[in-house]
């Protein structure tokens, strides 16, 4: 065997481990959704019980993304993501074997630890094993199975719960987690970030300041968004975020080097992301519940209805990803959320208690279209461009801003929905659910404003901004 075929035969594992890891925590984020009122029947969960077992794992996902890949710089990629793979695996049993909501609940947020180590370390592995100009083709294979999880999870979640019981969602992982980390440890490489002091300070700001922005969005709906509660959250974060600024200007070995923000394809890439993602988990999570409150469907049915969501996103984010090679970002990243937008809005009008299932579909279609094309575009914007000791810095930033914007969406989303409607009657939430999917479509319009300005060439980036860390990335160990 050649050493080319060696070599891409060893970037095929890492794809494919990478992209397997992130199918499952994509899935695990959407399949509860639909097994909501099974567990509401079987242990007794009370309203805010149920919000917790999808907020549990939302939280510690958000909140330890940035922890878990410095922790893969410091103590290897591979070695990090396949503790995450253990500790997801072992955590969603113990979510199937919960007698009660409370250690349901615990179990979930120890899922979101393991989540949060597998996600931008599976990132970082994928963008260190492919060459800059193949980037794009991998990041699209790799966001297309993603999109799998997207498009299986409201279906999956019903099938299972209708026909093996709400439990079945989570032994599901365990056999794939047990399968993936022996692989992991025998196909892929590791790598480590370059030799550096561990920002210590740095960690504990950004984590403390992702727990409050994150706990603030999560809670503000339930809590009130005046309440002391909240207001101390978002005060706190904002604070704690001020403060990482600052450290993390003077601190000798940054965690995240505040540089890598004078790029145009980093920022720009980030806040696209975060926006996309704003407009479209918050719209994932408002047409489930029309599928319900509206439609009158139940859990199997209402996850099919998703279905064309994640269609387009399967078939088009690698064709997306290989035009992001040719061509640059910003065409795709513009015109994908320009789609959205579009859907969003189409959506926001169509919508009524006796609207036909196709006037939702074909929208859906539009919007789900817009997110293929945008998705591994601006991943690359953000990821390509840094110099290979920053790769693990960026991933992490980027799976960050990717998480909280489906926080922020969500409750944006839902205090859109409580001052136009409620949960009274069909009318009433769909008075809610067109405006709620109005706001989708203006988080849609700032995604596009920012992906119009990332550079207009791949070429450009943050070459100027890192050209020191090209010269020490050399010294970046990396063993098998």
């Amino acid at each position: 065997m050649n050493v080319e075929t060696h070599t891409k035969r060893e970037q095929m594992w890492v794809l494919g481990l990478a992209a397997v890891g992130s199918f499952m925590v994509v899935l695990d984020m959407l399949v509860v959704a639909t097994a909501l009122s099974a567990i509401h029947a079987d242990l007794g969960a009370s309203l805010q019980d149920l919000e917790w077992t999808v907020n549990a794992y939302s939280l510690s996902f958000a909140v330890l993304l940035m922890t878990a890949a410095a922790l893969g710089d410091r103590f290897g990629r591979r070695r990090i993501f396949a503790a995450g793979l253990a500790l997801f695996g072992l955590a969603s049993a113990a979510c199937a074997l919960s007698p009660d909501v409370g250690t349901l609940i615990a179990a979930r947020t120890v899922q979101g630890v393991g989540a949060a180590m597998i996600m931008p370390v599976a990132l970082g592995l994928l963008n260190g094993a492919f060459p800059p100009e193949r980037r794009g083709w991998a990041i699209g294979i790799y966001g297309s199975i993603t999109a799998l999880g997207v498009l299986l999870g409201p279906l999956l979640g019903g099938v299972v719960t209708q026909g093996l019981g709400w439990q079945w969602i989570f032994w599901l992982n365990v056999p794939i987690a047990a399968v993936a980390i022996p692989l992991v440890f025998t196909r892929v490489k590791e790598a480590f970030g370059p030799p550096a002091r561990f920002d210590l300070p740095g960690l504990a700001l950004v984590t403390l300041s992702a727990f409050g922005l994150t706990w603030g969005l999560v809670r503000g709906d339930r809590a009130g968004w005046s309440s002391a509660e909240i207001l101390v959250a978002f005060v706190g974060g904002a604070v704690l975020l001020a403060g990482f600024a600052i450290w993390e200007r003077r601190a000798p070995a940054p965690m995240l080097p505040l540089r890598l923000f004078r790029s145009r394809a980093f920022s720009a890439g980030n806040l696209a992301v975060f926006f996309l993602n704003a407009s479209m988990t918050g719209a994932i999570f408002f047409m489930a519940q029309f599928q319900h409150e509206v439609a009158g469907h139940d859990s199997l049915v209402a996850g099919l209805a998703l279905l064309p969501w994640g269609v387009a996103p399967s078939l088009l984010a690698p064709l997306a990803g290989s035009l992001a090679d040719r061509i640059g970002e910003r065409p795709l990243v513009a015109a994908g959320l320009a789609l959205q937008t579009a859907g969003m809005a189409w959506i926001s009008l169509a919508a009524s208690t006796d609207v036909a299932y196709i006037q939702l579909a074909l929208p859906m279609v539009l919007s789900g279209a817009g997110a293929a094309l945008a998705i591994p575009a601006s991943t690359k914007a953000v990821t390509s461009r840094v110099a290979p000791a920053d790769i693990g810095k960026a991933s992490g930033t980027f799976s960050t801003m990717r998480q909280l914007g489906g926080a922020f969406g969500v409750a944006v989303m839902a205090a859109v929905f409580a001052s136009s409607g409620d949960y009274a009657n069909p009318q009433a939430f769909s008075d809610g659910f067109v405006a709620a999917f109005g706001a989708a479509a203006i988080l849609s319009v700032v995604g596009t404003l920012a992906g119009f300005a990332l550079p207009s060439r791949a070429g450009q980036g943050v070459r100027a901004a890192s050209t020191l860390d090209d010269m020490r990335s050399k010294t970046s160990t990396v063993r098998r």
